[in-house]
């Protein structure tokens, strides 16, 4: 099977976080079940993403190729080339080198109408225009599927889809995680370190993660709070760390490498991120992945990944600062929280996942080909 990913999410880590890691995860573990696959990324970089994602969107127009069997169109790249199929319609869409269709797949990994419910301003305002692109590409799509029940059910209520999507999990490559754990040091017994890694968006809470440690600095004097990413609240996080003189219990690090993002893995005895808004959350199986417990908000696609954690009602810092003094005094139970966690990634790992997701697209192109087949081309 020839297919084609589209992208304009940056592919990096740094910028990209949780959605460029499950793209390249993801055609990682699918090249060698014998898929032949390009990854289609913007040419041309702008100061402001928005614009250069809409214009990268309108280029697709310009270097269209029919000689894939399915084209995977990313959140809402893709949308002005995806043209679902109507039955006896005269613009129906097939390969011009097979007798057969080529299917259009709109994959949701975050649904852009409900992150932006978080944000405000001129962020909010281009969000909007990126969910309205969203929503037509959903529209036109052959096929829509996304990674959580949670995100499907916001796609059906914010766009106004019928059709519940199809679901296909993130995914971890388990055995590339074990390989940068090799030779780390477990963490220390002089400290007690909660990790958080994240994009810096309002919808993660990170304030309210501080005002947790601020609350428990007295009751843990070893707490260390590492929080690793970067992203537009930096100022206004560094700005709230400084206010509650936070500064000797917060360790900051920004783009870091995978064998540094490894080691704080490594080090730390749980992790802990407050986020109002996931439509998976990739950094819990991570978590899993290095055996951490975990302390999350009960909040979005979060409850269907974190099945061995501490969740806590969203926005309460008192709530979260208690679970995280919890497991402080309770090893046994980071122990068996990290290890249950563990065992419940196995099903995320990429192997697995990847083969689901071909198996996902190689029965919807049969049903097609089917359909085309008796001369009855559409979904």
């Amino acid at each position: 099977m020839r297919i084609r990913f589209i992208s304009s999410t940056p592919m990096n880590v740094f910028q990209g976080s949780g959605t460029y890691v499950g793209i390249e995860t993801l055609a990682r573990s699918l090249r060698p079940l014998g898929v032949e696959l390009d990854i289609v990324t913007p040419r041309l970089r702008f100061p402001i993403y928005t614009v250069e994602r809409l214009l990268f969107n309108q280029s697709l127009r310009f270097r269209r190729r029919n000689d894939y069997d399915v084209t995977v169109g990313f959140d809402m790249d893709g949308y002005t080339i995806a043209r679902h199929t109507i039955v006896g319609h005269a613009s129906a869409r097939y390969t011009s080198a097979r007798a057969g269709p080529n299917v259009h797949v709109a994959a949701i990994k975050g649904v852009i109408a409900d992150e932006m419910r978080f944000e405000s301003g001129l962020t909010k305002m281009t969000m909007r225009l990126q969910a309205a692109c969203e929503a037509e590409h959903i529209r036109r799509a052959d096929f829509v599927m996304t990674t959580s029940a949670y995100a499907a059910g916001q796609i059906q209520q914010l766009y106004g889809v019928s059709q519940p999507p199809r679901i296909v999990p993130e995914l971890i490559d388990l055995a590339a995680w074990e390989d940068l754990a090799q030779g780390n040091s477990p963490p220390p017994a002089d400290k007690f370190i909660v990790l958080t890694v994240c994009r810096f968006y309002p919808r993660k809470r990170l304030p309210v993660l501080l005002a947790a440690a601020d609350r428990l600095r007295s009751r843990i004097p070893e707490l260390e709070l590492h929080i690793v990413g970067g992203g537009p609240e930096e100022g206004r996080l560094r700005a709230i760390c400084r206010e509650r003189n936070l500064e000797q219990v917060v360790v900051w690090r920004r783009n870091i490498s995978g064998a540094d993002l490894a080691r704080e893995y490594s080090q730390c005895h749980l992790f802990c991120l407050p986020s109002v808004q996931e439509g998976f959350g990739i950094v819990f199986l991570e978590a899993m992945a290095n055996s951490k417990p975990i302390v999350t908000a009960r909040a979005g696609a979060t409850p269907e990944v974190v099945r061995h954690g501490l969740l806590v009602e969203p926005d309460n810092d008192q709530e979260l600062a208690a679970a995280i003094e919890r497991l402080y005094r309770e090893p046994l139970l980071r122990e068996s929280l990290g290890n249950a966690g563990r065992a419940f990634v196995r099903r995320f790992d990429a192997p697995v996942v990847g083969r689901m997701f071909l198996r996902e697209l190689e029965d919807f192109v049969r049903l097609k080909t089917e359909a085309f087949g008796r001369g009855e081309p559409g979904r």
